[in-house]
C-alpha cells in the first residue's frame, strides 16, 4: 500500500511538472509583421501595408460590422490627407502575441497616436488593435479608438475650407 501511495505522489508531481505550451510571445514574426505595417501606414505606403493582409481580410473599425481592405485603405488615404504629420508614439506602444484557447494566433497593440493637422490643430488618441493572423497574414482587424475629438477636428477643418472659399 505504502509503494502504491508513492507511484501516486511520483505520478501527480511529474503530471505537475509537465511544460506548459507558451501561449504568450512579447516578440514574433506576427508582431513584427504588425510592427511593418504600422510603419508603412506612417509612411503612407499603402502597397507595402496592404501586403500584410489576405485579400479577404474582414476590418472591424469601431463595430460589428467588417469592411473590406479596399475600403479601409480609402479610409484611412483620406484621413491621412488631412494630417501634415501623424503617427505612433514609439515608447509608449506596446505589442504582444497571443494563442488563444483555439489555438488561434492574435496580436494585440496599445499605442498613442498624434498627428498634426494641416490646420494645426494637434491630436493625440489612444489605439487599441487586435489582429488575427493566419499563415504569416492578416485575417481579421479590429480598430478601436475614441473618434470624437478627431470628428470635431475634421468638421473644423472642413468649415474652414468651405469658408476660404
Amino acid at each position: 500500500m505504502k509503494n502504491v501511495l508513492i507511484l501516486a505522489i511520483l505520478l501527480l508531481f511529474l503530471s505537475a511538472c509537465q511544460e506548459q505550451k507558451q501561449r504568450y510571445f512579447a516578440e514574433s514574426e506576427e508582431t513584427k509583421t504588425l510592427e511593418a505595417g504600422i510603419a508603412a501606414y506612417e509612411s503612407g505606403d499603402w502597397a507595402t501595408w496592404k501586403s500584410h493582409f489576405v485579400d479577404t481580410a474582414k476590418i472591424f473599425v469601431n463595430s460589428k460590422e467588417p469592411i473590406t481592405l479596399d475600403a479601409r485603405h480609402k479610409n484611412l488615404s483620406s484621413m491621412t490627407e488631412a494630417f501634415s504629420s501623424y503617427g505612433f508614439e514609439k515608447e509608449e506602444s506596446y505589442i504582444e502575441m497571443v494563442l488563444d484557447k483555439e489555438d488561434e494566433t492574435w496580436v494585440y497593440f496599445w499605442g498613442q497616436h498624434n498627428g498634426t493637422m494641416v490646420n494645426g490643430t494637434k491630436l493625440s488618441i489612444p489605439v487599441h488593435l487586435a489582429v488575427q493572423f493566419m499563415d504569416g497574414k492578416i485575417i481579421e482587424e479590429h480598430i478601436y479608438f475614441d473618434g470624437t475629438e478627431m470628428n470635431a477636428a475634421m468638421t473644423v477643418m472642413q468649415a474652414e475650407s468651405e469658408a476660404e472659399e
